[in-house]
C-alpha cells in the first residue's frame, strides 16, 4: 500500500536532515518526519516544552499519558533523550541553536513570508513557538497543502493574513512540488507525481521560476 500524501510530504522532508542536527517540528504534517528518519541519520528533535530527542510516533495502544510534543501529542523518545523546562527549550531555540524547523503555513509570499498562526475572525489557541522558531531556526522549511480547503493557493505574492515573520522561509514543500525561496524570486526544483508543471503553476499565485534541473518525486 502506497504512502497517503501527508506522507510522502513527510518523506521528502526527511531528506533535508542531516546527521548531527537539532531540528524542531511543528504540529501536522511536520510532526511524521521522525518516522520516516533513515536508521543512518542521527538527528535531536527538539520541542518547546522541553523534549531533546523525540522518536517515532508510537503504536496504537502504547502512547504515555505524560510524554508528547507541543502540540500535545504522543510521542517516544530516542536514547540519549533529555528533558527541561519550556523557558530553557524556548532558549535554545532564541540563541540560534536550532538548525532546521519544519513549519506549517496558511501562506507563504514569494519573499519568503510566512503566515501561520491565525485567521482574523477565528479563534486559535495563540501563535506558539513559531515567531521564536520563523525568526531564529538556520534553515526553515515549510511543509504545507499547496491549495487551502476553498481551492486556492497558499503561496501568493504578498500574504493576506497576519505575519508570523518576514523574509524566513528558506524552502517550500507542497503535495505538489518543491520550491526554493531565493533571492531573485522563487525557484520550483521537484514536481511530485502526477502533477506536471501546468499544474504547479496554476495552483500558485506567484512568479515562479522552473529550475533547468527540475526533478520529479515518486
Amino acid at each position: 500500500m502506497g504512502l497517503g500524501v501527508r506522507e510522502r510530504m513527510a518523506k521528502r522532508a526527511v531528506k533535508e536532515l542531516k546527521n548531527g542536527m537539532i531540528v524542531n517540528l511543528g504540529i501536522g504534517i511536520p510532526s511524521l518526519v521522525p518516522d520516516y528518519l533513515p536508521e543512518d541519520v542521527r538527528v535531536m528533535f527538539q520541542a518547546e516544552n522541553g523534549i531533546l530527542g523525540i522518536g517515532e510516533s508510537p503504536k496504537k495502544g502504547e502512547e504515555d499519558a505524560h510524554l508528547c510534543n507541543a502540540g500535545g501529542y504522543p510521542v517516544t523518545v530516542v536514547k540519549g533523550a533529555s528533558y527541561c523546562d519550556s523557558a530553557t527549550a524556548f532558549a535554545m531555540i532564541r540563541k540560534g541553536l536550532i538548525d532546521i524547523t519544519m513549519l506549517g503555513a496558511l501562506q507563504v509570499s514569494e519573499k519568503g513570508d510566512l503566515a501561520n498562526w491565525m485567521i482574523p475572525g477565528r479563534r486559535v489557541p495563540g501563535i506558539g513557538g513559531a515567531m521564536e522558531l520563523a525568526q531564529k531556526a538556520k534553515k526553515v522549511i515549510v511543509v504545507m497543502n499547496h491549495v487551502n480547503k476553498q481551492g486556492e493557493p497558499k503561496i501568493v505574492k504578498e500574504c493576506t493574513l497576519p505575519l508570523t515573520a518576514r523574509k524566513c522561509v528558506h524552502l517550500i514543500i507542497t503535495d505538489m512540488a518543491v520550491i526554493e525561496v531565493t533571492k531573485e524570486g522563487l525557484l520550483l526544483t521537484e514536481m511530485m507525481e502526477p502533477y506536471d508543471i501546468d499544474d504547479v503553476l496554476r495552483c500558485t499565485a506567484a512568479p515562479l521560476k522552473v529550475s533547468e534541473a527540475l526533478k520529479r518525486v515518486p
